[in-house]
């Protein structure tokens, strides 16, 4: 039986819920859906299933779906499917270049009831492994209630969604005592889930996982060979607000270098090429196919699927999401395996347990404002000592990380099916 209150959410979203396809239609128009498969987002799936066991993992965007990706390379055995769902198109681009051989993507479905239905009726999952914090009323129980094994993995809350369920304690209970497996990542997250009555298991952040970046060697050289005897500053994974303070702090340091940004959304690519040359920069984006070329001072790779190349040219990555207070930062750990040195900014609630273990060691710098910034690039840019015994830092903190997710994957044993 559900609480009262998840059984009223179960009656409010079955009466909305004929207003999804319009208001999906609407977000299709405007890029927000894939227009091409949209109806999966309603339920139907796009492509059969295979036939046997198969294990569904859930991550709801970029973030969330690159952290899974070790995850899904352990799971992937012969005999078994995995199906991998995330409810943005930039995630499904990714995923689509990422993911192991045989796996399949679908978008989630909205969380109404006739969408779960089809969902969950045509996939029909012997396991489910969701990833951070989707915690979706219909989508999770009406799993349950088939028998499927669930697991919350890597599970992250922050105190004002904890504060939220905290007003409706039987349903945080009801939502939280699905899952046969909780793993948080990190101390914080384990206390705010036991206070709402989870179990917990070991801590796991699988964003501390993984193996380095895919890249293509034949474009890095070729890459390489245009730059020259440049230095690289990477602005990675950026958020509008904050392209203008890097590249504002970049001219300021007055080294002759390369300024590289690669927006966190590619498509915002076309209006941060216009961005950068108001500012008086030579651009070219890589997107269009402008070549960069040794006049070039601002390269805009609002591509998908590169970052291993750009983070191996760069000398040193600027982490985006960090220089504006809403986002709360983005994993340092995809630079830190390559040996890069890393600057931040002060808005890194997202990655806050990661980065004060990194600042302790001096594998990551944090600046609070574009005079600092402009000071620690000048710095990394032409002490390159000092770069390197940071970026050596980096890569000995993300080498000591991989053992939890050989811990998790014995925990998850039981729930998977043979």
């Amino acid at each position: 039986m559900r609480p009262p209150s998840l059984a009223l959410y179960a009656a409010a979203t079955s009466l909305i819920e004929p207003l999804a396809p319009g208001l999906l239609r609407r977000r299709a128009a405007r890029g927000k859906e894939d227009p091409a498969r949209v109806t999966e987002r309603l339920g139907y799936a796009s492509v059969a299933r295979p036939p046997g066991p198969l294990v569904w993992l859930h991550g709801v965007s970029v973030g969330e779906s690159l952290s899974l990706l070790p995850l899904a390379q352990a799971l992937n055995v012969p005999g078994r499917t995995l199906l991998v769902t995330s409810g943005t198109r930039t995630s499904a681009e990714l995923l689509a270049t990422r993911l192991p051989p045989g796996a399949i993507h679908q978008y989630a479905p909205v969380d109404g009831p006739a969408a779960v239905r089809r969902f969950l009726d045509h996939w029909r999952p012997d396991a489910g492994l969701l990833v951070e914090s989707e915690l979706w009323p219909n989508l999770i129980l009406g799993a349950k209630a088939r028998g499927v094994k669930l697991a919350l993995v890597s599970a992250r809350m922050t105190q004002a969604s904890a504060d939220g369920w905290a007003r409706a304690p039987s349903a945080a209970r009801a939502l939280l005592s699905a899952f046969d497996l909780v793993l948080p990542q990190e101390a914080q997250t384990q206390a705010r889930l036991e206070s709402l009555g989870a179990q917990t298991g070991p801590l796991l952040n699988l964003k501390m996982v993984g193996e380095p970046l895919p890249f293509d060697p034949a474009e890095l050289t070729r890459l390489k060979t245009v730059i020259g005897g440049r230095k690289v500053v990477l602005a990675a994974s950026t958020h509008p607000g904050e392209e203008e303070v890097i590249a504002g702090a970049f001219r300021a340091t007055g080294v002759d270098a390369l300024l590289i940004v690669a927006p966190r959304h590619p498509e915002r690519g076309e209006a941060l090429a216009k961005l950068l040359a108001v500012q008086g920069f030579s651009t070219a984006r890589r997107r269009t196919g402008e070549p960069l070329t040794t006049e070039t001072q601002a390269y805009v790779a609002d591509t998908l699927g590169e970052m291993g190349l750009f983070f191996r040219a760069a000398d040193v990555a600027v982490m985006g999401g960090s220089f504006v207070p809403e986002i709360g930062g983005h994993n340092p750990l995809e630079p830190a395996r390559l040996g890069v040195p890393i600057v931040t900014g002060p808005h890194i609630f997202n990655a806050a347990a990661i980065y004060a273990q990194m600042f302790i060691e001096v594998a990551a710098i944090e600046t609070p404002d574009a005079a600092t910034l402009t000071r620690d690039l000048r710095g990394l840019l032409t002490q390159p000592l000092i770069a390197r015994r940071i970026g050596e830092a980096a890569l000995t903190y993300a080498q000591r990380q991989g053992a939890a997710l050989d811990e998790a994957l014995t925990l998850l044993k039981p729930l998977l099916p043979a």
